[in-house]
């Protein structure tokens, strides 16, 4: 355990160079020992078989058949040195049918049993007539000896014994010379180990950004953790096209199964019309695009994984899109209630300022004829939206936007014949309150900037009919024909500054979510000069005309996808 731990504490590259180290010494040590074993087993029958051979080849000489009957040993014992010599063996011993020697290389060892040295009584020989080999420890050493029978020259009866030697120290020193090159073999493997190990090591530890086993784990559950606390849904694959992520929100966002692991499955069989293969194909990526994925309108970023020069895979994030229009439409009614605020309360200060000027230089009654001005044109604004409409938030919408225009200088004007009492509950009072006051401010925008101060902007409201309708009319520029199909493209803008481009993408969206139209055409104002006219048409019957833009939504997707 205190190993483990020891080793846990070294960095990858030194683990790395001590483990493969390890494996290298004990596998070529295994085998080296195996091998030297092997060798010391083919040595010993080898040098065994071919001492039996010569031990057969001696015992079938006549001569030597006529001296061993004879027990001739003036005559074997110098030709015993001279067979050893010829064959290159430590020695050749003759010995009679008793095993008595008849020649060896000690002379004084002649007379004595062949047994008296190793133990054999070389029964097999003797008795059975049969060569063999044996290893033993004789007078002169540990040798391995082949040991032959010799038949009277009839060829039927035993009458003597040849046996050849081989000294082992010779097998020995063979071994030796092999094991100390084993050895050598050893050490190169062991160095040729560390270096792979090293060059393994610094390619991996590139691979994986110099990060180390346990960062890299730790850095695995933080990315788990992460992908299982965002409300986004969020899907990768790999460069094959199969699934590597697929956090808990992508299921519930798109309704999928909860007991299917989707890790390892092609996104072709899970989300067909993800899209992802495309930005997996082209190295692009996608930002804010409105996809109908699995019965779900989303919106979907996709970003390519690129390594060097290579696109390794694609991670998407969606969320409902009704959330993100949700949380737009929010911001932009607490964005129009603050204007209001702001700009009731600028102008009150202005006309407070006034009024207190006036009562400072006594002039009191133009102060109460200023009181009673701005008190009368406000109530009478007032009573006209009273008249006009009885939903208070379209109606604070509406003195919102007529208070802001005061403050620049213009005028809010309703149409005398206005009249927008049938109002349906069902319809979305945030998403009116987003349409008309996006479609107010820009016809404020577009008057100041032509027409200056004293312009006006005309707000004609009709429920007359199967519609709402929402006219607002401005003294603006105009819009050119081949501009008016543009304005509703996010980004588009004909103003100069930076972040423009929006509100009319985010009208038009809101409408189309409504089941509604909206339109656009240049007009000629009252001053002679030009003007814009946005009409607004909303469905009283919501629902109805809503699940019907829903399904031709759908199936225009659908037929765009096949």
């Amino acid at each position: 355990m205190l190993r483990m731990l020891s080793l846990r504490h070294l960095r990858l590259k030194w683990r790395m160079v001590l483990i493969l180290g390890v494996i290298a010494v004990l596998q070529t040590g295994m085998l080296g020992h195996f091998a030297i074993r092997y060798l010391d087993s083919v040595l010993d029958e080898q040098i065994g078989q071919q001492a039996m051979r010569v031990a057969l080849a001696i015992a079938a000489s006549p001569d030597v058949v006529h001296a061993v009957a004879a027990k001739d040993s003036d005559f074997l014992q110098p030709l015993s040195y001279k067979l050893a010599h010829s064959a290159e063996a430590r020695f050749v011993v003759f010995g009679d049918k008793d095993g008595i020697r008849l020649a060896h290389p000690f002379p004084h060892m002649i007379g004595n049993s062949m047994a008296d040295d190793d133990g054999d009584t070389n029964e097999p020989a003797l008795v059975h007539g049969k060569p063999y080999v044996s290893k033993a420890l004789g007078s002169i050493g540990w040798s391995m000896r082949g040991k032959a029978p010799v038949f009277d020259s009839e060829g039927t009866k035993v009458i003597g014994i040849v046996s050849v030697g081989y000294m082992l120290d010779t097998v020995d020193r063979l071994v030796s010379n092999h094991r100390l090159s084993m050895f050598f073999a050893i050490g190169g493997a062991f160095l040729f180990s560390v270096f792979t190990a090293v060059w393994f090591a610094s390619h991996f530890k590139k691979a994986i950004f110099n990060l180390e086993p346990e960062q890299i784990g730790r850095m695995f559950q933080e990315r788990n953790a992460t992908l299982e606390t965002v409300r986004e849904g969020i899907v990768a694959i790999n460069h094959e096209g199969k699934v590597t992520t697929f956090n808990h929100a992508a299921i519930k966002t798109l309704e999928l199964p909860e007991n299917v692991n989707y890790i390892g499955k092609h996104i072709q069989s899970v989300l067909p019309d993800s899209g992802m293969l495309d930005v997996l194909e082209q190295g692009e990526p996608q930002y804010d695009q409105e996809v109908w994925l699995h019965n779900h309108l989303l919106i979907a970023n996709r970003i390519p994984l690129i390594q060097g020069d290579q696109v390794t895979g694609v991670v998407s994030s969606f969320r409902l899109k009704n959330e993100v229009d949700l949380v737009s439409r929010k911001l932009t009614r607490i964005k129009q209630y603050a204007e209001s605020l702001r700009s009731q309360s600028h102008e009150y200060n202005n006309k407070l300022h006034t009024i207190a000027g006036l009562i400072q230089i006594d002039a009191k009654d133009e102060a109460l004829a200023v009181i009673g001005q701005e008190s009368s044109s406000h109530q009478a604004f007032i009573q006209q939206l009273m008249e006009v409409t009885s939903d208070s938030i379209l109606a604070g919408c509406l003195l919102g936007k007529y208070n802001r225009a005061k403050e620049l200088g213009l005028e809010l004007v309703i149409e005398q014949d206005s009249q927008m009492s049938a109002l349906p509950d069902d319809l979305p009072r945030e998403q009116l309150v987003s349409i008309l006051g996006n479609l107010i401010d820009n016809a404020l925008e577009a008057t100041l900037s032509h027409h200056g101060k004293g312009g006006k902007v005309t707000v004609i409201l009709s429920d007359f009919g199967k519609e709402l309708i929402f006219e607002v009319e401005d003294q603006g520029p105009g819009i050119a024909t081949e501009d008016q199909d543009k304005i509703f493209t996010r980004g588009y803008t004909t103003k100069a500054s930076q972040g423009h481009g929006i509100g009319l993408d985010l009208v038009k969206s809101l409408t189309e979510h409504l089941g509604g139209l909206i339109t656009v055409e240049s007009i000629e104002a009252e001053t002679g000069g030009k003007g814009s006219r946005f009409t607004l048409y909303l469905p009283k019957q919501l629902n109805h005309h809503y699940n019907n833009i829903q399904n031709k939504g759908s199936t225009s997707h659908m037929e765009e996808q096949s």
